[in-house]
């Protein structure tokens, strides 16, 4: 098992690490604000505001119980093809790793709590309130975009580590 993970070290490293920075801070939110309470870091651009959402992206599917399952199925899926796949380019890696960790981080969430944390709230652009797992997910989606697109100025990202 061991020479499955090191075959595709940047997707285990960001999955890690992304589920982590999750954890973290959904802990600190938890733990440090009361529920719609809000902080301004930058005021009337940014702040952190806690906020619970029981549905997924834009509150879509609000209440549904089946996005936990569905969070689950998707980490399982993408575990195993961290596992099992050919050894990636680095940005695939990057890729499917950070989308595993967003999966993982909310998934969490449903399970523990039947809704996800969110804080991440930009109100220069009303934007709806999101977390790290939110962003990881759109990061691994951008990837994914980029690789689809391929352009050679970032070809040397696309490489494997040899």
């Amino acid at each position: 098992m061991l020479l499955f993970r090191l075959r595709n070290p940047w997707f285990w490293s960001i999955a890690l690490l992304g589920i982590a920075l999750d954890r973290l801070t959904k802990i600190w939110v938890v733990s440090v604000f009361e529920m719609f309470e809000s902080w301004p870091i930058v005021d009337g651009v940014f702040h952190f505001t806690y906020v619970t959402n029981t549905g997924a992206a834009f509150s879509l599917f609000a209440g549904s119980g089946w996005l936990k399952w569905l969070s689950l199925i998707v980490s399982l899926g993408l575990a195993y093809f961290g596992l099992t796949a050919k050894r990636l380019r680095r940005l695939e890696q990057i890729a499917y790793g950070a989308i595993l960790s967003g999966a993982v981080g909310n998934g969490i969430d449903r399970f523990l709590r039947g809704e996800v944390v969110d804080f991440l709230d930009f109100r220069l652009i009303r934007f709806p309130i999101f977390n790290i797992a939110d962003v990881a997910i759109n990061i691994g989606i951008f990837c994914l975009v980029v690789i689809a697109i391929d352009p050679p100025q970032l070809k040397r990202f696309q490489d494997s580590d040899k």
